[in-house]
């Protein structure tokens, strides 16, 4: 970025900075107003932000100001600790990640036991989940999906970032009565062959 910015990259990085939460390239766009190219202002201000104390980042489709990953230590200020997410409302929001869209009915059955609907109002209150519309199916269900700000809260640029089946059991996150009944499994059926 030069010495002294256009008045288009000012624009962008203003409407940008005096936005309470992330913005679409069209919200941008409506912000600045048609004759300026966001994209090009965009890309000039992650390059000028790049190694700064704050980075310019996309997440979810959706661009913000955060504080650079190496300097929040210093923003960590003592707090009450928020409450955490029940058993049931964690693999909830696992099955709506990994699996979305998804109905209540599907996430029963991956669970193996009924949801209360104050998990799903635990989750959509948080801003981790929507309404997705509805299943094409009889009855035409409620579909769930994740949400920008589920994204923006754990760190993901998209849904694929996800860890996957390997990354989970290297961190020790999978249940061992899990992985000793998959063990079984592939001895019994080592043992048939």
């Amino acid at each position: 970025m030069t010495d002294e910015p256009n008045d288009a990259i000012r624009a962008v990085e203003a409407a940008l900075f005096a936005a309470e939460d992330a913005l679409t390239l069209n919200d941008i766009q409506q912000a600045v107003g048609p004759d300026i190219e966001v994209k090009a202002a965009l890309e000039t201000l992650a390059e000028h932000y790049a190694g700064r104390g704050i980075d310019l980042v996309e997440r979810g489709k959706r661009w913000h100001f955060e504080t650079a990953p190496d300097l929040a230590h210093i923003l960590r200020r003592e707090r009450e600790e928020p409450r955490k997410l029940s058993r049931a409302a964690t693999e909830t929001l696992a099955i709506i990640a990994y699996h979305e869209p998804v109905s209540r009915a599907e996430i029963e059955a991956i669970r193996g036991v009924q949801i209360s609907k104050g998990t799903l109002d635990v989750l959509m209150e948080a801003g981790w989940i929507r309404p997705a519309g509805r299943r094409e199916t009889p009855g035409r269900p409620l579909i769930y999906a994740t949400t920008p700000v589920f994204l923006q809260h754990f760190g993901l640029e998209h849904r694929r970032d996800l860890p996957g089946l390997d990354d989970l059991k290297a961190a020790g996150l999978l249940d061992p009565v899990d992985e000793a009944f998959e063990s079984l499994e592939l001895e019994s059926a080592e043992g048939d062959d």
